[in-house]
């Protein structure tokens, strides 16, 4: 899923292409995109995009009359800026919004439709759409928010209502740079690792986002270039592979379709953690350690 440093990545290289420009042409050939009825998505047509902005992992696109595209990419959806005649891709095309200059494209790989669109009319129901975590690049540390409910800083992290713009992939190096492990509960945090984490995440943000505008600075994220999985990441999407701190394997935990990578050494003093499904396959085979598992 596009996280803040991606989202902001789409905003920066969208904003000179729309910003100011009319919505010349409108398609919409996914039944599963438009979630909201009222405004119709044909309203949108003809339109004059004001500004763009972010809400969460959402994309915000202003429009004259205010109106308001409320794009949620979710976990496979993706945006292609395309030129002016260009046609939906078959099969992962959702629509197209049409420009004089250009065609914005919303994609979505798999079978699973999760990507949404929802038309919103006024600043009162477009507040609506945000689930009201701290934006974390501005707020200071804050104790009570991570406090307020007892969950594994894995958790935590990835709850929009707590923190703004943080997923499954950017929680793993934030809490590999804090050297927290991802099944702390949030109760038994002491101030000074709720203080490391918070210096952490805003570390790891803004180094993420700042490599992705250099990146992106002359061109258009094409379809593959935002991913979940980075050749520079520490720990994420790294299962096996060295930690590029201590050395050691970096291991995985695997519940339905998310994964955590953690480093044992750097994050949980050497303790390996259950996995729910190979703990149950190897029971009392499953290593505790890392030096159990490097020795089995």
């Amino acid at each position: 899923m596009p996280e803040l440093p991606d989202i902001l990545a789409y905003i920066d290289a969208l904003r000179p292409r729309v910003v100011g420009r009319r919505i010349e042409r409108l398609r919409v050939v996914s039944p599963f995109l438009v979630r909201s009825v009222t405004p119709p998505i044909d309203a949108a047509g003809g339109r004059e995009v004001r500004g763009i902005r972010r809400i969460g992992k959402r994309i915000v696109l202003e429009l004259s009359g205010d109106l308001y595209l409320v794009i949620h990419l979710m976990i496979a959806g993706r945006i292609r800026w395309m030129h002016a005649d260009a046609k939906l891709p078959g099969r992962i095309g959702l629509a197209s919004f049409g420009f004089a200059e250009g065609t914005l494209i919303l994609t979505e790989a798999g079978s699973k439709k999760r990507a949404s669109l929802h038309v919103v009319a006024g600043e009162t129901d477009l507040a609506a759409h945000d689930p009201g975590g701290l934006e974390v690049l501005d707020a200071d540390a804050d104790a009570a928010a991570l406090r307020r409910e007892n969950h594994t800083l894995k958790r935590a992290l990835t709850d929009p209502r707590l923190l703004s713009g943080i997923g499954n992939a950017y929680s793993d190096e934030i809490l590999h740079a804090a050297g927290l492990s991802p099944v702390r509960l949030t109760s038994r945090l002491t101030d000074e690792q709720i203080a490391r984490l918070f210096g952490a995440t805003q570390d790891t943000m803004r180094h993420w986002i700042d490599v992705l505008r250099k990146r992106f600075a002359q061109r258009f994220p094409g379809p593959g270039d935002i991913t979940a999985f980075r050749d520079a990441f520490a720990v994420h999407g790294k299962f096996g592979q060295p930690c590029p701190i201590c050395g050691c394997p970096v291991q995985r935990i695997r519940y339905a379709e998310n994964e955590t990578n953690y480093c044992p050494g750097c994050q949980t003093e050497g303790r390996v953690l259950a996995d729910r499904s190979l703990s149950r396959l190897l029971k009392n085979d499953w290593p505790r350690s890392i030096t159990q598992l490097e020795e089995g």
